[in-house]
């Protein structure tokens, strides 16, 4: 997809700010520092989501606005943050209202490192996706990190063991970009 048109539309720290909207969204969840942003802006060809190399900086809910029509919406980052425990309630309480009342998604993204596999936080994110029944898209990040034949044995693991579409994504080579469009114009053709 050729994005003629993409800016940010939203940044929501509490749960009241959280707009209606009945665009048809793609989510982006992962753990801190598993390269949401970095992802976002590639696929959107611009840097428009803030990144960082310290993680866990990304404490909103960002919403993307592509052509008009479409929304990426970058959930805040779990499992690595050194935040105080208010402002990690807070998240996840913001994270919990968000899952309730949003309409119209999509496709949900789950990045997942390629080094580190999945770990006990992103079962249990995937765990709420499944129970919203939203349509799941793995995203494999860091792949350029890892041979080729790990690349494959992590794909074949989790396409046996949970049933997901995986895709590997590199930032360094693009690996996977035009795969994962694939599957988001597949998921808002009307």
């Amino acid at each position: 997809m050729n994005v003629k048109i993409a800016k940010l539309a939203g940044t929501f720290f509490n749960p009241s700010q959280l707009p209606v909207e009945a665009r048809p969204k793609i989510l982006f969840f992962g753990r801190s520092n598993v390269g949401k942003s970095s992802l976002i802006n590639r696929l959107l060809g611009q840097k428009l989501a803030k990144t960082s190399s310290t993680p866990g900086k990304t404490l909103s809910i960002n919403y993307y606005l592509i052509d008009d029509r479409l929304l990426f919406v970058d959930m805040p980052g779990y499992g690595f943050a050194k935040v105080a425990k208010s402002e990690s309630a807070r998240v996840r309480k913001l994270i919990g209202a968000f899952l309730q009342q949003v309409k119209n998604v999509r496709l949900a993204a789950l990045l997942i490192d390629s080094r580190r596999g999945f770990l006990p936080p992103d079962l249990e994110t995937l765990e709420q996706i499944l129970q919203k029944k939203f349509p799941v898209l793995t995203i494999l990040t860091k792949s350029d990190k890892i041979s080729f034949s790990e690349q494959k044995n992590l794909v074949t693991q989790l396409q046996k063991n949970f049933g997901l579409h995986v895709v590997s994504f590199s930032i360094k080579s693009t690996t996977g970009k035009n795969e994962i469009w694939r599957y988001i114009n597949e998921a808002v053709k009307e």
